[in-house]
């Protein structure tokens, strides 16, 4: 795994990498509303994650995700808040999620 700094550092190393759709979560799925691609949670994969925690407020806390699918033949980045649990999401969303 790579090492970053910053969220932005991370995201534009993986974009460089071909992590280039960008992902954000819905009910039970995540989407790319850019391209019109919704994935369920068996659609695609973690690859890599990177935690970023605020230095001086814990609520400035950040997880990078490295996505793919063989499926859709893609790769891309969810950015969201370790807050994600507390969203309106499926379990099934959540547990993906959380087992990394």
């Amino acid at each position: 795994m790579y090492n970053y700094d910053t969220v932005t550092e991370a995201v534009n190393d993986l974009a460089k990498r071909g992590y280039t759709y960008n992902f954000n979560l819905s009910d039970d799925c995540i989407e790319c509303k850019t391209h019109g691609i919704n994935l369920k949670p068996d659609e695609f994969h973690i690859d890599e994650f990177y935690r970023f925690e605020g230095d001086t407020d814990p609520a400035d806390e950040t997880i990078v995700y490295a996505i793919s699918s063989v499926k859709h033949n893609l790769k891309g980045v969810l950015v969201n808040a370790f807050g994600v649990y507390s969203d309106s999401v499926s379990n099934e969303l959540i547990a993906k999620l959380k087992t990394h």
